[in-house]
Parts: C-alpha cells; structure tokens; sequence
C-alpha cells in the first residue's frame, strides 16, 4: 500500500487497518494527531478491565473489611496516579517512547533501563490480563453451555484470546485506539451492570479478620496487610509509567502540558471503578463462597461465577474478552516497538510477535506448571520497587533541563551510533544509573508482604512495608545531589541553563556512525566519555 510522504502536511490519516509504520524514531509532527482525550482512552481502556478486578480483590484477600479495603484502594489509585501522570510529557515533548526519552539521564546505552522495565511490566500484565480473563470465559461458557473446565478448555482460550491480542498490537496504535475506545465505553456499562448484578447481595459492612475480637496477634499484622494492600492497587498505575510515553507520542508538542497531565491523573482516578467491583465483589464472594478467598487458593473468577445470577454469566464473558483485550494490548504493543530499538534487527511488528510468542510461552509454563499466579501481590510488589525510582530519575531530570531535549541524541542508541550530548561516560550517565539501582536496592531490602517476601530489613517498621517511601526519596535525594557534586556539561541542558544542578563546561562528542551527518564528524571529544 502507498501512501504519502508522512513529512508531508497534507498526508491523510492511515487506515485503521494499515500497519503502524513507525518504531522509536520520532513521530513526524504531521502524523502528531492524537489528543490528551486519546491519551485518557488507551490509558483507562488499559485498566478498565477484568484484571484490575482481581487487583481490587487483593485487600479482601488480605483480611480487610470493605471499608478498610476501599481506604486502602483510594490511597493506592491517588498516589499511583500522583506518581505516575507526569511521566506523560516525554512523549509529546519528544516524539518518541520514555525508553528512548530516558536516554537523556541515563546515557545512551543506560537507556536500556527502561526497556527491561517495560518487558518486566509487559509480561506480568499480558499474562494477568490473559490468565484472569481466560479463566473467565471457560468458566462462564461452562456454567453457559456446560464446557468442560479441563486443560485442553483453558489452553485453547488462553491461545486464542493471546492471538487476538497479538494481532491488535501488530496492527499497532491506530487499531489500539480503536479497541480502547470501545473498550473504554462497553467494560464501563458491563462494570455498572454488574452493580445491579450484585447489589442485593453486597453489604458493606463486610468486617474482615480485623475485628475487635480477633487475637492480637492477628490485630498486630493490620497495618502490614493494609499497606500491603494499597501497594499491590499502587503497582497498577506505577505499571503505565514505562508505557506512557508510546501512546503520548502521537500527541503535538504544542499540546498544553497541564492537559496531557491531566488526561493521565485521570485516566488512572476512572480505575476507581473496576477496583471498587472487584473489591465489592471479593467481599461478597468471601461471605457466600468463601473457599474461593482463601489465601492459600485464591479464585476470584471462580467465586464471581459462583455468585453471579444466571443473567450476568454473559456480561461476565463479554468483560472479560473486552478488558483483557485492552489490557493486553496496551502491556504488549509498548514493549514490541521498544524491543525492536534495543534489537534493530528487528522490525516493530517482528519484535512484537517475538515478544508475544514469549510472553505466551511464559503464561502456559506459570499456569500449568509452576504456581506463579499465587504470587501476583510478590510481582507487582517488585515492578513498583525497581520502576519507582527510574520514573523519579526521569521526572527529576525533566526538571532540572527545563523540558528540553535534542531528538537527535536521543536516537543514538537506536541508530546504532556513538557520541552526541547524552554519551557522558561511554554512554552511560552513572548519576542516574546510581540513583536508580540504589534506590532500588533499598526498596527491595525493605519490602515486606506478608507470607509472600520480606526483605533482609522488611520488619524494621514493624512489618509495615516502607519500600515504596524510602526508594522515593533515596532516588530523589540521591539524584540532585550527584547532579551537584558531580555537575552534568552544560550542553545537555538547553539554552535556558540548569535548574537545580550544577554544570560543566565540556565538549559534545560528535555523533558518529550509520547516518551521521558530515558536520558531526570532527574530532573534538568531551573530556567526560571519550571513547
């Protein structure tokens, strides 16, 4: 198919169904035509879903009442999304994903951070959004039409619904919008249908096992699962921020920054609503079916379906094939076009089937021969530990450069060249580096989830899990004061100068190799990172 040069003003919109040309590189400003409301779409469709369901179960699971537990998810969604909405501006800002964006605080080889963390993300969503809504459709058909709920049902669905997910990331952002945008209307009328499913039988005041006349050795463990609790509802958008940036992309640099903000707080605040049901549902499901809420066995879709009237089993299906769509597709298309930077020799839709095919191979291992699917509240646990700080790194650094960046030294890496701005040391910028796994490494030491991990130091607050705090404000405090000590050059901050840093006057080491333009291919080296 032909179609017009995408530098050109006039260039019509591609076909829904033409395949996304574009990887890393920087979206053409004419092709920029996405809005903050589409931003607000892939987000939310993203989380809208049967997944975030069983997430909103976790604080039941743990023992809460329903009102501890909708303390807990307030808490979580409210600092998630505060942590998470400003990771939305790299991507109109420039043009590119916040893998590639990360390069200029991480040097250009450092960047490969944020594709790690992306994959890591990716997988354990695709394979939530797969398991949980997999789960559902053979057991709404076997309640249905009397399916027989074996391994042969189970790997047949997981098959088909990852295939169907594959395509749609194939096809790529256009196509995702489009499932988004469906998504984000029909699971938002299924969730308040489901309301009316259930509302007779909810009773908010579901006590939980914290009551007055629990032992106290049981009161002792509230404050650990409570936090626990809003951890496991916080990793849910603290999983976007690696993702952001490939959606917001498409969206112009003129765009206000206050609007794509807050298209992304609110984007994760809307998740309120399939948290709220799956909590509200958990309750319900520990008070009639409470097998289905042991913690030793958990089965959220088995204890829905076990409670739903007759009526909803279809609803329940359509849920779960319209949500798992959308989460699916959102943790797998990011990582498809990150991974074919970090391995060029790989087309967009090469890596995203690599990483699909992978990432299925993963899902059947975890649910037919290991137990992964127990220790979900562990994985997502150690995605917020190890990508809080990289997104403190990358806000920090916004900051501090005023919001300016060169596009093309962002795209060293991924052009397989050497040298311009963000180099530093043999391309990589040790700064951020440190802040990074320091940070990191503190989080983990301190994490503590009650009969899943604790770490060396988990039980110095009691039990409480500060991991999340502590990284925080290492990687913050750490950050600044490496940029003070040890001051960046004075190149990578842009005309305006630095804000919060100290610079160096040093030279920029001219970008060398496949397409490097003749002027940058002087001698001249910086004193920090010659190579």
């Amino acid at each position: 198919m032909t179609r017009q040069s995408p530098d050109s003003p006039t260039a019509p919109p591609p076909s829904l169904t033409e395949v996304e040309p574009y990887g890393v590189e920087r979206i053409p400003d004419a092709d920029r035509t996405a809005t903050p409301l589409d931003l607000f779409r892939v987000a939310f469709g993203g989380a809208n879903t049967f997944s975030t369901c069983v997430l909103g179960a976790f604080p039941i699971l743990f023992g809460l009442s329903f009102w501890q537990g909708l303390a807990a998810t307030v808490l979580g969604v409210v600092a998630g999304a505060l942590i998470l909405c400003p990771m939305a501006v790299f991507g109109p800002v420039n043009g590119t994903n916040n893998a590639v964006a990360s390069s200029a605080h991480l040097g250009v080889h450092g960047r490969v951070v944020g594709s790690f963390l992306s994959l890591l993300t990716a997988v354990a969503f695709f394979s939530i959004s797969v398991w949980s809504s997999g789960d559902a459709l053979v057991g709404g058909a076997h309640r249905l039409f009397g399916l027989e709920r074996g391994t042969p049902s189970y790997v047949v669905a997981y098959a088909l619904f990852a295939g169907l997910v594959l395509a749609v990331c194939v096809y790529g952002f256009r196509f995702m919008l489009f499932v988004n945008k469906i998504a984000v209307t029909s699971a938002t009328v299924l969730f308040l249908l489901g309301a009316i499913a259930f509302a007779g039988d909810f009773d908010p005041s579901y006590a939980g096992v914290f009551t007055a006349s629990a032992s106290a050795s049981t009161r002792s463990l509230f404050w650990p699962s409570f936090t626990g609790a809003a951890l496991i509802v916080l990793s849910n958008p603290v999983s976007f921020g690696a993702f952001l940036g490939d959606w917001s992309r498409y969206i112009p640099a003129d765009t206000p920054r206050r609007k794509v903000v807050g298209a992304a707080f609110l984007s994760q605040i809307a998740t309120l609503l399939p948290f709220v049901f799956g909590l509200a549902t958990a309750s319900i499901i520990a008070t009639k079916a409470p097998k289905y809420v042991d913690p030793a066995a958990p089965d959220f879709v088995g204890g829905l379906l076990a409670i739903s009237p007759s009526w909803f089993f279809l609803p329940v299906c359509l849920l779960a094939l319209i949500g798992g769509m959308s989460t699916g597709t959102t943790s797998l298309y990011g990582t498809g076009l990150d991974f074919s930077s970090v391995f060029p020799r790989l087309s967009r839709v090469q890596a995203t089937l690599l990483v699909g095919v992978l990432s299925v191979a993963f899902i059947f291992v975890g649910r037919f021969g290991l137990d992964l699917v127990q220790s979900i509240s562990t994985f997502a646990t150690m995605i917020i530990t190890c990508t809080t700080p990289w997104m403190v790194v990358m806000m920090l650094g916004f900051h501090t450069r005023r919001g300016w960046y060169d596009p093309e030294a962002l795209q060293v890496f991924n052009r397989r060249q050497r040298g311009g701005r963000y180099w530093f040391t043999h391309g990589w910028n040790w700064r951020g580096m440190t802040a990074w796994w320091v940070a990191a490494v503190v989080g983990v030491l301190f994490t503590n989830i009650p009969g899943q991990f604790v770490g060396p130091l988990g039980n110095v607050a009691n039990g409480v899990d500060i991991s999340l705090p502590l990284s925080l404000a290492v990687a913050a405090v750490l950050f600044l004061t490496l940029l003070r000590l040890f001051p960046e050059p004075r190149a990578v901050y842009g005309p305006e100068g630095a804000r919060l840093a100290r610079t160096v006057e040093t030279a920029v080491p001219p970008i060398t190799g496949p397409g490097a333009p003749a002027e940058d291919a002087s001698p001249a080296l910086a004193a920090e990172g010659g190579r």
